[in-house]
């Protein structure tokens, strides 16, 4: 990012700073390292952008400048300067692409959070690993970031379960059992209405703090996080808190209030309500019953979280078909105070997965797919690829790229040949050609302490040129990718990265290399893409094996 902000420098200057510069890598190689409409944008056209450009001289990192078009501006960078760009990689190792931007700023990101007592389906794979991948990006750019797994530890549900723990006189609980008895409950229910009573019944009593509900209710939730970190072990995925809904039961008394007070909630019908202008159905704060909703715990836990952290944002990596839920939430806590003025709320809507049919991905019998399940095969179909040492690295990769290589907000088709595939956009292809940049510099012997590097007498090969012209990058797109929620973005970059080295390395010989310099040139350049490789994965939340 310190080659972009040179060259945002550079144009500032010869326009007195008049007005922010903004920069872009234009499509076509042959239209430089970086374009830039500014002069358009000051409304000076062709000629303004032709002064901009006599003032800029040539320098260590600005090659050339030229004039386009109606007036944009197109810069090279010296090619000696992206050799050096080159050693800065290999001498930050991971540290390289990382910021400060982020610094004294914090941000909590909301993921995962399944519902205890329930087994992870498939579904419950977007919010968790996005989540990480967001966490792991915000954390790269210097910020102080809060991973939140808001656990649904309470409701109904659990009085529910409780009822039928009891009366079926279960023994020892696992996750699954905890799930028969719940949909049991429904069909018994169906036949005798009456049992909705009773479920209310107990879970009243444990609002109430009756010793038997709560200890059973704390014998699910003990169960549950038992299972619910077994799977992110598998992910490698981690959390700073999980704060159950439970947490915030003796915390909505004091929103309700506030709301009441302030004549931000108003009465209906009984029930009390938050009136959101734009939409016709009003947010739920209290039921006609005195119950609570999800709307008063999660303004609770707002309010909660504004005061102990005071976050600039605040992300909910959520399903999309929540919405018109958020909107409202957000509205209602900016009108309650519960946010800071400038804070972003973000409600990050990630789509669905869907089966090669188009429709909701389900097994046959239309159940839910289990998270579990898909990690088990993706394991086995990583061990049938030849990776036996690796297979759990290699398949649990693959699963999460497939994921986070697609825009959020779209849905997913879940398409087995696509996640595993070796030769396309896939994680087992990044993961491969990482492993091939650690097995020729294995074989070399390299040594970035003894070696000389420079283009000055070395005739760059075009393939040579297209990776240099693209490492330096990944920091910008790092910066990007955070800024607009949006892992997919590294994931095209690593992806175009690894092409290219792939590309590279068919056709120009390494380690045989015979010019002067050239040898140590190119394993400097296999160095470097190996460790933006690796620490792109790694941001992704996917190891990057040395074999494979």
């Amino acid at each position: 990012m310190w080659i972009r902000d040179a060259v945002k420098k550079a144009i500032s200057e010869a326009v007195g700073g008049q007005i922010e510069v903004e920069l872009e890598h234009p499509e076509a190689e042959e239209h430089g390292d970086y374009s830039s409409n500014i002069a358009l944008k000051l409304k000076g056209g062709r000629g303004l952008a032709q002064k901009i450009a006599d003032f800029i001289k040539p320098n260590g990192v600005i090659a050339k400048v030229e004039v386009a078009g109606t007036g944009f501006i197109n810069i090279w960078l010296q090619k000696e300067y992206l050799v050096k760009e080159l050693e800065r990689v290999i001498t930050q190792a991971q540290d390289y692409g990382k910021d400060v931007i982020g610094q004294g700023k914090t941000v909590i990101i909301d993921y995962s959070a399944p519902n205890i007592a329930r087994q992870f389906g498939v579904g419950h794979l977007r919010s968790t690993i996005i989540g990480q991948a967001l966490y792991n990006l915000y954390k790269f750019l210097g910020y102080k970031v809060i991973g939140d797994n808001h656990l649904g530890d309470w409701g109904t549900q659990f009085g529910k379960l409780i009822y039928m723990i009891i009366t079926e006189k279960q023994g020892e609980l696992t996750v699954e059992k905890l799930e028969e008895l719940y949909v049991k409950f429904h069909k018994m229910a169906e036949a005798d209405p009456g049992l909705e009573k009773e479920g209310r019944k107990w879970f009243k009593k444990l609002e109430d703090g009756d010793t038997e509900a709560r200890r059973i209710w704390q014998e699910c939730v003990d169960v549950s996080m038992a299972e619910f970190n077994r799977i992110y072990e598998i992910l490698k995925v981690k959390f700073d808190e999980a704060y159950g809904e439970s947490f915030y039961v003796d915390k909505m008394a004091a929103v309700i209030d506030e709301a009441k007070t302030m004549g931000i909630a108003i009465k209906s019908e009984e029930a009390w309500v938050i009136e959101i202008e734009g939409v016709d159905i009003p947010l739920m704060l209290v039921k006609s019953d005195g119950g609570t909703t999800y709307a008063t715990r999660d303004l609770a836990t707002l309010k909660f979280r504004g005061d102990k952290w005071n976050p600039e944002i605040v992300i909910y990596e959520v399903g999309a078909e929540q919405a018109l839920y958020f909107q409202q939430l957000f509205v209602a806590a900016q009108r309650l105070g519960y946010v800071r003025t400038q804070a972003r709320l973000v409600h990050t809507k990630h789509g669905l997965y869907l089966g090669m049919d188009g429709k909701r991905f389900r097994t046959r019998e239309g159940q839910t797919v289990k998270l579990e399940g898909i990690l088990i095969e993706a394991i086995d179909r990583a061990r049938k690829l030849g990776n036996t040492d690796q297979a759990q690295t290699v398949g649990v990769g693959a699963v999460k790229y497939f994921d986070l290589m697609h825009n959020i907000q779209s849905d997913i088709v879940f398409d087995w040949e696509k996640i595993m595939n070796l030769e396309g956009n896939s994680g087992p292809y990044l993961q491969y050609t990482f492993a091939r940049t650690q097995s020729v510099l294995a074989k070399s012997q390299f040594s970035i302490l003894n070696s000389q590097f420079g283009v000055n007498g070395l005739k760059l090969h075009p393939e040579e040129e297209k990776i240099i012209r693209w490492i330096y990058r990944f920091g910008e797109v790092v910066e990007e990718a955070a800024g607009r929620y949006a892992p997919n973005l590294l994931c095209n970059y690593l992806f175009e990265l690894a092409q290219g080295y792939n590309s590279f390395y068919n056709k120009c010989s390494i380690l045989g290399a015979q010019g002067p310099g050239e040898r140590d040139f190119r394993l400097l350049l296999t160095a470097a893409t190996g460790q933006v490789l690796k620490n792109g994965l790694s941001l992704l939340g996917i190891e990057a094996p040395d074999r494979m």
